[in-house]
């Protein structure tokens, strides 16, 4: 039986990249050697680092006062990262908090200087993304979660400041086209829609670094790896090397323009089954906060969960079940879910 691969992370790949990889892990490009064994100063790796960085740079317009990070720490590092480096003690940061995500980073930032929470919606329990924010002038940098996977929401569009923005981009990265220009600093573990767990991408803008006065650890300050090209410790070689293969996959499939339709085209066939079928009720009060990338929602009828987990399983529908913060039910769409795997999905939706 076909499996239709849900899970919020790690997450599905596409399978001409998975098989790619398999035959790099058994002979680099005839190098008689596998992915898994070469050195990371090597010429072999050194070409796959710089496809890597020149994809990233193609497919969301990264100019060259921007640098490009392949890291590891995964983004709960980010988030002490992104403050350490770039908030001093007497400034001020304004956080969005939207869900599990940003309230993390609000909690590390406030090791380094002064945040100012300009809106939540904890309220609600993170149903909705907060419209209309009222973000003061003079603040040191605005950061926000641009995609909720266990919430099931997303910033459609993004607020204007006269501060730059910094984004936890790790659930929506490289689904959609992003105005690149209003961010400083994007953030995002590979494991959703970039490759597989174990290196996290930080795209900085460089002239934001250095003006901090604290003391910075070699290994925190992003300057000490844009010095040595991501390479100043042994980078994660092979989650480089799949991610460099992903992106080469969503610049074959049409680039971010191919993959922001497709990915609406996804979400708007499982939305229509959710609002029409009379079982389940979505979990996102605001429509215009719905998610593209995870789409939550819960059985009208607690008496349904287990059955329809069951149904859905028997399907081939894997990783259908919640997260314990929201309950019922989560059907994670990143990129390379097709469009099929949803409609495999709405089909047992509709039978129940």
């Amino acid at each position: 039986m076909k499996k239709h691969n849900f899970s919020a992370g790690p997450a599905i790949l596409p399978a001409s990249v998975i098989q790619e990889a398999a035959a790099g892990v058994a002979n680099l490009n005839g190098s008689g050697l596998s992915v898994l064994e070469i050195s990371h100063r090597s010429a072999d790796f050194v070409k796959i680092l710089d496809e890597a960085e020149s994809l990233v740079r193609e497919l969301l317009g990264v100019g060259d006062d921007y640098a490009v990070l392949f890291l590891t720490g995964g983004a709960s590092s980010q988030f002490y990262l992104s403050a350490m480096n770039l908030l001093a003690e007497d400034q001020t940061a304004g956080y969005i908090d939207t869900g599990a995500w940003s309230a993390k980073a609000i909690k590390e930032a406030r090791n380094f200087g002064n945040v100012e929470i300009l809106a939540s919606s904890k309220d609600s329990n993170y149903t909705y993304i907060p419209q209309d924010v009222n973000i003061p002038n003079g603040l040191r940098y605005v950061h926000l979660t641009s995609n909720n996977t266990i919430f099931g929401t997303q910033f459609r569009e993004f607020p204007d400041t006269d501060a730059p923005l910094i984004s936890d981009m790790s659930s929506d990265i490289f689904s959609r086209r992003i105005p690149l220009e209003k961010f400083g600093l994007i953030y995002a573990g590979a494991q959703k829609n970039m490759g597989p767990a174990g290196v996290t991408l930080v795209i900085v803008r460089k002239d934001l670094l250095g003006q901090v006065n604290r003391t910075l650890p070699t290994m925190l300050d992003y300057r000490t790896h844009i010095a040595k090209k991501s390479s100043f410790n042994t980078p994660p070689v092979f989650p480089i090397y799949v991610s460099m293969l992903t992106l080469r996959w969503v610049k074959a499939q049409g680039g971010l323009e191919a993959m922001e339709k497709h990915n609406a085209e996804k979400a708007q066939l499982l939305y229509d089954e959710i609002d029409r079928n009379p079982k389940f009720r979505g979990t996102v009060t605001d429509p215009a906060s719905r998610s593209l990338m995870n789409v939550t929602f819960v059985p009208t009828d607690e008496a349904d969960l287990e059955p329809f987990l069951a149904a859905a399983a028997a399907a081939g529908c894997e990783g259908v079940k919640g997260h314990r913060s929201v309950g019922g039910f989560r059907a994670s769409i990143y990129n390379s879910m097709p469009k099929e795997s949803v409609q495999a999905l709405v089909d047992v939706m509709k039978a129940f």
